[in-house]
């Protein structure tokens, strides 16, 4: 049974939603909001949720150990900021807050104090727009073009925030998925019409660096409704209109070009092809996502550091808005400088990852694991607790790193190879304080579905071949291959067979760098092991000469 641990701040025009759906899974403790009127509206399927006009009363309950936010956006940060100093996981509806600075904030004190801090971008959960990451992700569209999003209405009509900020959150959120990063310029331009100062059209436009352009236009002085998200790509094309009854959401328009012996696109018309997915509530999607969150200690899809960056489209938005259109940079901020984590990562609170650092899809980084700067973590990682990765190491698909491996700076593990920690496993008998140690040192690659043996050290710049099984200790430059793995000779910093003379040395065919062989093994005379290659030789400089066996 789930813990009734949940108080809900703001209980009128959205909160009466959440509250229906943390009512439905168990969670709801405690509904608070300052109108009396407002709380005694619940009827009889509310009788054993408690409610209070005051926040600092919820804050003192020691039962009630996660807040969700439904408050006018001008007070988000400061219930956000008081729940995570009282020790509480937070929710807030979007957006996070009104500027990047007071979203860092937030974001720090939630890490200081291991806290979870999600954001109610509810496009997200939407069965149809996890669909559409997919397809994007899968390149079922090929290489986007061009998304534009339109979000439609006749009122609400608020004097509190703009259009933008009111209606434009849900759509930045999802583009910026499907993009995978921010946008390095932005243009809005508005209207304001029935209350100074307030917008009540916007039309925002997103450059990336890709060649990826986005169009977000809001409204809420339209006659229809219209919720619709097209997005562009060079293989297909597809529109999610969430007005449109659940099997007819997302119809996809797949190859619409065909290329003339000119070099000439022709349009190929076609009705599209319908895309049904199981339905769901996405609002309900999104409240169980926040308590699966808190109870696995994980990173919401949505977390602070997303917010953030929505944030920081948003405020540029609205600085270009301020001045008429004028094109503004999304600021760089600490908090997005870190790292990358695609919105399908799962990044624990404790793990420490270096800057540039990128996480890709499905991948998971445990409490306590550290990741050093520049490495790039493929689709379907997972890197265990405790487990220590240099800098700049390259990690493919489907690898799972285990505790007690040390990977050292630059090192490369290909698509599915296999470590372990335990060389005599058993389902009966836990041998958690029992983990052998694996060092991987600087430099040394890992080839496709290789296996390495618990309890060895793979030397600098070694090379283990596709498929090989490794046993035992790898010398610095050796390469092997088989199962077992034998040695079958010797490997450059650049990957090129070493052929050595009379005289004990050679050189890299590549970089020309030479290396000497002696009873110690191999060194490279020109440059320390633990030296980082020059820029110069950090690039190919001839063609590529694969190592084969003898």
């Amino acid at each position: 049974m789930p813990n009734r641990d949940l108080a809900l701040i703001g209980a009128g025009y959205w909160g009466k939603n959440l509250a229906r759906n943390f009512l439905h899974l168990g969670v709801l403790h405690t509904m608070c909001d300052r109108s009396e009127a407002t709380l005694a509206s619940y009827g009889d399927e509310y009788a054993a949720v408690q409610r209070q006009s005051s926040f600092d009363a919820v804050l003192a309950k020691p039962e009630v150990s996660r807040i969700a936010i439904a408050a006018p956006a001008i007070c988000h940060f400061e219930l956000a900021k008081q729940a995570l100093e009282a020790g509480k996981d937070v929710y807030v509806e979007k957006p996070l807050c009104l500027n990047p600075e007071d979203a860092e904030t937030l974001i720090t004190i939630a890490a200081e104090r291991d806290r979870v801090l999600m954001v109610g971008h509810l496009l997200q959960y939407h069965a149809y727009v996890e669909k559409l990451n997919e397809m994007v992700r899968c390149g079922e569209l090929g290489k986007l073009y061009h998304i534009t999003s339109n979000r439609l209405n006749l009122g609400k009509i608020r004097q509190e925030e703009n259009s933008l900020w009111s209606f434009a959150p849900h759509d930045i959120s999802v583009i910026l998925g499907l993009a995978g990063g921010l946008p390095d310029e932005v243009v809005c331009h508005g209207e304001q019409y029935l209350t100074d100062g307030v917008a009540d059209t916007t039309l925002t436009q997103l450059k990336f660096s890709s060649g990826l352009r986005a169009h977000v236009y809001v409204s809420w002085l339209n006659p229809f409704k219209e919720q619709k998200l097209t997005v562009v790509g060079s293989d297909g094309m597809a529109v999610f209109d969430d007005t449109k009854p659940w099997d007819e959401k997302l119809t996809v328009y797949r190859k619409y070009l065909t290329w003339t012996e000119g070099n000439f696109p022709s349009v190929n018309k076609s009705d599209g092809e319908a895309i049904v997915v199981e339905q769901s509530e996405p609002l309900r999607s999104e409240c169980q996502h926040f308590i699966d969150s808190c109870e696995a200690r994980s990173v919401p899809r949505t977390d602070g550091a997303e917010g953030l960056r929505v944030l920081q489209v948003l405020d540029a938005a609205q600085q270009s808005l301020d001045t008429n259109g004028a094109t503004v940079s999304p600021s760089t901020t600490k908090a997005r400088a870190t790292f990358f984590a695609h919105s399908t990562a799962t990044i624990d609170n404790g793990a420490a990852l270096g800057q540039e650092t990128k996480v890709w899809h499905y991948s998971h980084i445990s409490d306590n694991a550290v990741i050093g700067p520049r490495c790039n973590i493929g689709q379907n990682v997972f890197i265990a607790p405790t487990v220590n990765i240099g800098s700049n190491v390259k990690i493919q698909n489907n690898v799972s790193v285990y505790a007690g491996t040390t990977i050292e700076d630059d090192v490369f593990l290909g698509p599915s190879c296999v470590l372990t920690n335990v060389s005599n496993p058993r389902s009966q008998v836990v041998r958690r304080d029992a983990y052998e140690e694996t060092v991987i040192r600087r430099g040394a690659t890992i080839g496709a579905n290789a296996t390495i043996v618990c309890g060895v050290t793979i030397g600098r710049y070694a090379f283990i071949a596709a498929g090989a099984v490794v046993t035992k200790d790898v010398s610095d430059y050796a390469i092997v291959m088989g199962v077992p793995a034998k040695q079958s000779g010797w490997m450059s910093r650049h990957g090129h067979a070493l052929r050595f003379g009379a005289d004990g040395t050679a050189t890299c065919p590549e970089s020309g760098l030479r290396y000497l062989q002696n009873d110690d093994g191999v060194h490279c005379e020109d440059l320390a092991e633990d030296l980082p290659l020059p820029t110069p030789l950090q690039r190919n400089q001839r063609p590529i000469q694969v190592f084969r066996a003898a």
